[in-house]
């Protein structure tokens, strides 16, 4: 029987049974999994220029259309949450929403 224990820091150490103690990044166990991947990644962050509100509502929208669809959009807003991430679209959540989130936790 295997027992794994995930660190805040994207680590999982883990115990097999036998004696055998392994060490595995979580973000080879989720990310590469992200249906965010490839190149409508840039969806997920703001572009280099001043974007306009809807514009930036639009972006928003489909970054988290594609996350509704995500199998692991609960293990990305997990992520997010325990780095503290300050930007992108993370979990299907924006920066505001993030910080908003924890601020609720937090009171």
């Amino acid at each position: 029987m295997s027992h794994w224990f995930t660190s805040a820091s994207g680590w999982e150490l883990g115990e097999s049974g036998r004696g055998v103690v392994s060490l595995r990044s979580t973000y080879d166990v989720w990310q590469v999994r992200a249906a965010c991947r490839g190149p409508g990644a840039r969806l997920f962050f703001p572009p280099a220029y001043q974007e306009r509100k809807d514009e930036r509502e639009e972006r928003e929208r489909r970054a988290k259309d594609i996350c509704a669809s995500c199998s692991v959009q609960r293990n990305c807003l997990d992520y997010a949450m325990s780095i503290r991430e300050l930007h992108g679209i993370w979990g299907g959540l924006t920066e505001a929403e993030r910080r908003m989130l924890l601020t609720q936790e937090a009171g």
